[in-house]
Formats: C-alpha cells, sequence, structure tokens
C-alpha cells in the first residue's frame, strides 16, 4: 500500500496535462498497467495486467488518440515532479544538475505507421543489423545519485523525424532535441552531456542562451584555433578573428604536453589516464570551448568538448564517462517496461515504400496530413506513459527500497543491503501490492475507483485483483 501510495502522488500531479479526468484516469491505469505487465505485447498487455474487461481495449486506443493529452506538457509536469521528489539525489557539478541526450532507433515493420523510414545504425553488435525501418526517438533523461553509483531517469523522448508537414519547418534533430530539452522547464543553469553527433552550432548556441552548458565528445578530424594574435601598431583594417589552426587530433603527438592524473571515470578503480586541456577557438560557434584530449590505458583516446572554459578537466571527464547510462535506461525501456511496444496502425495512410526516406504529406489533403498527426500524437503519448512509468520504479527505488523489497514476496541472489533494486524488482513488487491496493484505498480514492468498476473477475487476472 506504501509503494501505491508514493506512486499515486506523483502521478496525480499530471492531472492538468489532461483536458478531462476520464482521460487522465485512463493514462493513470496506463502508467500502471506498464508498471506491472509481465509481458510487452502492446495495448493488451495493459488489459490483462489489471485483469481489465475486454471493453477497456478501446478505452485505452480512444485515450492515446485523443486531442485531450498534451505530451508536452506531462513531459515538463514529470519534469517537475522529478526534480521535486529527488532534488537531493540528482547529480550535480559545479552546481548544475547534469541531463544526459541521446537517440535511440526503434524497428517498426509496418508499412502502415507514419514516420517510419530506413534508418542507418552504427553499432558494434553483431545482433543489430546496419539498416532498419523504424522510428528515430531522441530523449532527455536526469542524471540520479544511488547507493552503487548512478542512474539516467528519462523525463522525455519524442519521434523527431519520418514525416515531412510543412515546407517552411527547415527545423533538425538537433533543433527539435534543444527545443524539447528547454522545454522541460529546467531553470538554469544546468548541464547537458551528449556524444560528438551533437556537438554542433545548432545545440550549443541555444543551450548557452538559456543558461545551460554542453559536455560532448569532438570528432578526431575536428580543428580549432588558437587566440589570435595582437594587430602590429598602427595597422589598419580588420583585426583577425582567428590565430593559428589547430588540428586537435595532431595535439595527442605532443606528449609532452599531457599530465597523468588518476581516472575518475565511473566503476575504475587504481586507473593512471593522461589527459591536455586546450581552450581554443571554434568556428561553429565563434567562441571559445575548452577541448579535453585524453589518453586511457585501454579505451584508447578520445577528444572531449565542454562549453565552460572554467570547468575542472577532470570533471569533464568523470561526467561524460556517465554518458553509457542513458544507454542502460533504454535498454530497460525496450526490455522492461515496453516503452516503445506501440502497434498503432493508420489504416487510411498509403503504404510507404521499401526506399522511404521522410514521408512526405504536404500535397496531401488536410484530412490526411491531420490523420498523420493524430497518429504520431499517440505514438508520443504511448512512449511519454513508458517513459513516466520507469521513472516512477526507478524513483521508488531511491525513495522507498524497504518497502519495495517487503513487497518483493520472492528471492534473489544478487540482493545487496543498500543498493537500490532495479526496475523489474520494482514493478514485481508493484504487481504483488497491486491487489491489496485496490482493496485497501479508500472509496473515493479516484483511479482504485476506476480500475475496480472495469475488472473482469471472469478471468484469472480479475480474479486475482477482485479477491
Amino acid at each position: 500500500m506504501r509503494l501505491w501510495s508514493v506512486w499515486w502522488s506523483c502521478v496525480e500531479r499530471l492531472r492538468p496535462a489532461f483536458s478531462r479526468g476520464r482521460t487522465f484516469l485512463w493514462f493513470a491505469a496506463a502508467v500502471a498497467a506498464a508498471c506491472v505487465r509481465p509481458d510487452l505485447a502492446g495495448v493488451t498487455s495493459f488489459v490483462r495486467a489489471l485483469g481489465l474487461e475486454r471493453a477497456c481495449y478501446a478505452g485505452f486506443l480512444a485515450m492515446f488518440h485523443s486531442a485531450g493529452a498534451d505530451p508536452d506538457r506531462i513531459a515538463a509536469l514529470w519534469t517537475r515532479t522529478v526534480l521535486a521528489r529527488l532534488d537531493a539525489f540528482l547529480l550535480r557539478s559545479g552546481g548544475r544538475p547534469v541531463f544526459l541526450a541521446d537517440g535511440i532507433k526503434i524497428a517498426k515493420s509496418g508499412r502502415k505507421m507514419p514516420a517510419v523510414k530506413k534508418l542507418h545504425q552504427e553499432s558494434d553488435d553483431n545482433t543489430k543489423p546496419e539498416f532498419i525501418f523504424g522510428h528515430s526517438c531522441q530523449a532527455v533523461t536526469a542524471v540520479v545519485r544511488a547507493a552503487a553509483g548512478h542512474f539516467a531517469l528519462p523525463l522525455a523522448c519524442r519521434i523527431h523525424e519520418g514525416v515531412v508537414f510543412d515546407s517552411c519547418d527547415g527545423r533538425s534533430q538537433l533543433d527539435r532535441l534543444v527545443e524539447m530539452t528547454l522545454a522541460l522547464g529546467v531553470s538554469a543553469p544546468a548541464l547537458l552531456v551528449a556524444d560528438a553527433y551533437y556537438a554542433a552550432a545548432k545545440v550549443i548556441r541555444p543551450l548557452l542562451a538559456a543558461g545551460w552548458h554542453l559536455i560532448s565528445a569532438a570528432r578526431m578530424n575536428a580543428v580549432a584555433y588558437r587566440p589570435p594574435p595582437p594587430p602590429p601598431a598602427g595597422r589598419r583594417g580588420r583585426r583577425r578573428v582567428y590565430g593559428e589552426k589547430v588540428r586537435l587530433r595532431e595535439l595527442f603527438d605532443e606528449i609532452a604536453a599531457f599530465v597523468e592524473g588518476p581516472s575518475p571515470i565511473y566503476g575504475e578503480r587504481g586507473v593512471t589516464l593522461r589527459y591536455r586541456v586546450a581552450d581554443l577557438l571554434w568556428r561553429p560557434v565563434g567562441i571559445a570551448l575548452r577541448f579535453v584530449l585524453v589518453i586511457h590505458p585501454t579505451r584508447g583516446k578520445k577528444i572531449l568538448l565542454c562549453t565552460d572554459i572554467s570547468a575542472d578537466p577532470l570533471e569533464i571527464i568523470r561526467v561524460y564517462g556517465i554518458r553509457f547510462k542513458i544507454e542502460v535506461s533504454f535498454k530497460q525501456a525496450v526490455h522492461t517496461l515496453g516503452t516503445y511496444a506501440y502497434h498503432f496502425w493508420m489504416m487510411a495512410m498509403k503504404p510507404r515504400s521499401r526506399e522511404s526516406g521522410n514521408q512526405d504529406v504536404r500535397s496531401e489533403p488536410r484530412a490526411y496530413r491531420e490523420a498523420v498527426r493524430r497518429k504520431l500524437r499517440a505514438y508520443q503519448l504511448h512512449i511519454q506513459a513508458g517513459v513516466v512509468a520507469q521513472g516512477l520504479l526507478q524513483s521508488l527505488a531511491v525513495l522507498q527500497p524497504r518497502a519495495v523489497w517487503r513487497a518483493f514476496g520472492s528471492w534473489l541472489r544478487t540482493i545487496r543491503p543498500g543498493v537500490p533494486p532495479s526496475e523489474r524488482v520494482v514493478a514485481l513488487s508493484l504487481r504483488n501490492s497491486l491487489p491489496q491496493f485496490l482493496a485497501d484505498a479508500p472509496e473515493e480514492h479516484s483511479l482504485a475507483k476506476f480500475i475496480r468498476r472495469r475488472v473482469d473477475p471472469g478471468r484469472a487476472e480479475g480474479m486475482r485483483l477482485a479477491s
């Protein structure tokens, strides 16, 4: 009962994002089902997880396609909730909370799903094909400190390419990522950590204007410039903006300029690396950035970039080393939460080509374009429901670890005292305590009453919850 009380105190803060109370309750039920479902078979698993009547399948579909739910508003409210509840656990660097950004590509084989396009995957994993058809998403997470290290708590995730609606909309994925990040309502200053793809002027300039800073990797073929020398006395004309051109890769050849230091990378003990700092002008943004060149004894060479030229180089290395936690978050979202396990078809859609790129609907009738927007909104809302569900499981693991283990009711060889449980353990604890929550919740509890009225006692799941 304690777990579900904390769970509901977080979810009810999202109510202002919905125009109707009934739509909000359907969304809350979907998040509850995502937290406790034993399988990831789309919306049908929501119905099974809560033991609901078969008519509730249509109710979930209507909610995901409803115009009365605003995914962007949900993300902003969810971010506000996370920052308020987990303020003491947030990772900070230089007094700034740390956020991670990255993209994920989800395979979708449906030929009547908007925004599905041919995507290239850069990975050394043999299980990943080089090209897939699917949705390209970008996500932003907060970094939370735990007893055993850190984890990435998701805040928002969106499909940012695949459909062209307007000829005047020239926004790229980078533009959309920055817009999504700043729309979360995080008060500056803050720090965003991302990989080399996001080391671009389209990201750095709006972040700096909003009071944020960026730490990312730089490509090995990147170039920068030293400050220009002072002009000779009495020389007329425009002063030089850039000085000597520097190929960053060539700085690795000057071994004497590197200094040794203990590796601050997460999980490493007794490892010594070498690093070098160079504050140089970067032409894409026209300002000085701090470049940190790192030589790791086993990981090789890396060039890091930071927009804060006063940042400590070892701190830049430490913070960037936590970036891989967003990859772990993606793995949990795919295999434990089913965040991207949606299968919403658009029956009126013209089948896409096998060689398709972005779906161009600019010349289509207005009704067709609106149908595409409606289906995309359903995808975004399903993804945001999974984001909230995953964040709730992680929050409960940090805030209520003892209650989680009390409700776990099973055995796990790797239980370690003081270490927060995983998302799957929290999900099992919520599943075990769900019948008690429905039975003991007050009669006026809106979500419990909503679920109790729709439980089907004729099925095994419903009988378990109704007993």
